[in-house]
């Protein structure tokens, strides 16, 4: 038996058991809680930032769905960075219909960084009245026990509580790559990181004790890199404490979706992990179903095997189990998940190679560059 067919079948089994045992962590970590954790009378009061910025596909759901979590006391601070942003006249309306929660909006950009969202945070971060602050994306659907399953997770070792989106509601092929690309891969290998100790910060959600960020510089600090939970990453871990995720993670609903918006947003994130983490992000290379697809039918040839067959059952279980994670999960998977999951795996090397060629990507029409993060690390 040559080198090379021994090389060939020991990457392709170790991909496909590190495959499985990654779906087998994030079914265990990411399966429906019908439960309602009810908040203890003296649970200590959050509050909430929620930077705004246009009116995205289901904005109305998402920011009405902080006016109704199942919490005592909470705060929620809306921060624009323009009065004639098109959010505006919709967040007024939703504070007014829900006079009895303390909510407010902030509007003003005060530059403190390179990052727009981080600028406009600020504000928000500056004013929270409580000591326990959750900087929540916009974009995502709330649910009613959020505070609680936060809470859930910041025990003494933890320095800081997130959640990668799920993605759901999509309409279109497109969109339906992008959950695939949201749920099955970077969600999946997000929580077996958390598993084994080695949580990443994902913006979506940053859940601080107020008193451990400013020890470590304030929220400047995360202007330290282009990407803020990057930033995050960096500060929980240079203090000892771990990066934990909520469970369940919550849910961005995605609407309509063009091939230019999600390949736009996947370069975006892969040149921002491979300026903040290029050690972890080196490895993506091997993190999805075609290098050990093209390594199990070079195998097959070289023993002289039937090459499609073996490709059959290898494609069947890979993708059979990822249809099975996304199911156990309650995550989207429609007739097309099979063919959205390797439609993304072939986009993945092309991410990876377009990633390690440049830096810059635009966000909300502003253009940005991904630069390393040396302050941090």
């Amino acid at each position: 038996m040559s080198i090379a067919l021994v090389a060939l079948t020991i990457f392709a089994a170790t991909a496909l058991a590190i495959h499985l045992i990654s779906i087998a962590v994030a079914i265990r970590q990411c399966r429906p809680d019908k439960r309602a954790i009810a908040a203890a009378p003296d649970s200590p009061p959050v509050s909430i930032v929620l930077p705004v910025c246009g009116l995205e596909n289901y904005i109305e759901d998402t920011l009405r769905s902080a006016f109704r979590l199942d919490y005592p006391r909470y705060e929620l601070i809306f921060c624009a960075a323009r009065p004639d942003d098109p959010v505006v006249p919709l967040l007024h309306r939703l504070m007014s219909d829900h006079r009895w929660i303390d909510a407010r909006l902030l509007i003003g950009d005060e530059r403190i960084s390179e990052n727009p969202k981080l600028n406009n945070v600020f504000k928000g971060w500056r004013e929270a009245a409580y000591p326990l602050i959750s900087i929540c994306d916009s974009n995502v659907l709330l649910p009613r026990d959020y505070i609680q399953r936060l809470l859930e997770k910041l025990d003494p070792g933890t320095g800081l509580v997130c959640s990668p989106p799920i993605g759901c509601r999509p309409d279109g092929f497109f969109a339906e790559t992008e959950c695939a690309m949201l749920n099955t891969y970077q969600a999946r290998w997000q929580y077996l990181a958390d598993f084994i100790g080695l949580g990443f910060a994902q913006g979506k959600t940053l859940f601080w004790r107020r008193e451990q960020l400013e020890s470590a510089g304030g929220i400047r600090a995360l202007g330290a890199e282009s990407a803020e939970d990057a930033a995050c990453t960096k500060i929980v871990r240079n203090l000892g404490l771990r990066v934990r995720l909520m469970q369940p993670p919550v849910r961005q609903p995605l609407g309509f979706r063009k091939a230019a918006d999600v390949w736009k947003r996947q370069r975006r994130w892969a040149r921002l992990r491979r300026a903040s983490f290029p050690f972890y992000f080196s490895l993506e290379i091997v993190s999805g179903g075609f290098p050990p697809t093209i390594a199990l039918a070079a195998t097959a040839v070289l023993a002289g095997i039937p090459v499609l067959p073996s490709l059959i059952v290898f494609l069947a279980v890979w993708y059979g189990a990822e249809w099975l994670l996304a199911a156990k999960a309650g995550w989207h998977h429609s007739r097309w998940a099979v063919a959205t999951y390797m439609l993304r795996d072939l986009m993945l090397p092309v991410l990876y190679v377009n990633a390690w060629l440049g830096r810059g990507f635009e966000w909300r029409g502003n253009d940005m560059r991904a630069v390393e993060g040396a302050r941090l690390s």
